[in-house]
């Protein structure tokens, strides 16, 4: 499958504060994510999209990824549990903190409410405001990766909240026919007719 990757970064803060989310909902930060919670959220929003590449990650790796300091998730929840969430990695050079929004995106419950916005706005000043959380230098920017295997409103998201395209490149992907869907990605059994007879 041929996948278009698109980077995107915002160089300063935005100027607008990020719109208030519903009451219905709440956002959490939270430090020191298990790598089972990392990876049931990872499967949770990436599992009806392709999102296949970490599925295979040992724990080990999680836990290696989890452990880079200044690391946070913002959890959005509501009725029944996780509705979305916001992960941010830090790197530091000499020019200062660069933050990558590492993931982000809703599971299928909270699609269409119209939440995607307003959660990558909190994520985004989350970003700016990290280093100082994290007692890293100032942060110099926040980007992020993006591909045609997110979901279809993801690019124009994150132009719209003043993130600017800086690179993009093609590459040649095996990926499944199908998405695996949130149960399968999240560590259920695939479907009695997708699974060979036993």
């Amino acid at each position: 499958m041929k996948v278009t990757i698109t980077t995107l970064q915002m160089l300063q803060p935005p100027v607008a504060t990020p719109r208030a989310l519903p009451d219905e909902v709440r956002l959490e930060r939270t430090v020191d994510v298990a790598p089972e919670y990392a990876r049931f959220l990872y499967g949770l929003v990436g599992g009806p999209w392709f999102w296949t590449e970490r599925l295979g990650w040992t724990r080990e790796q999680w836990v290696e990824e989890l452990e880079v300091p200044g690391t946070e998730f913002w959890v959005l929840y509501g009725e029944g549990g996780p509705w979305g969430y916001v992960h941010l990695q830090p790197l530091v050079d000499a020019s200062g903190t660069h933050v990558e929004i590492r993931y982000f995106g809703l599971a299928e419950r909270a699609i269409g409410r119209g939440l995607g916005g307003r959660l990558l706005e909190h994520g985004i000043a989350a970003a700016w405001s990290l280093a100082e959380r994290a007692d890293l230098p100032p942060a110099a920017r926040v980007w992020v990766h993006t591909c045609t295997l997110d979901g279809p409103a993801a690019l124009a998201n994150y132009q719209a909240r003043g993130l600017v395209v800086c690179g993009t490149e093609q590459t040649d992907e095996d990926m499944p026919d199908e998405p695996f869907g949130a149960w399968v990605s999240t560590g259920g059994p695939a479907p009695a007719d997708a699974r060979s007879n036993e």
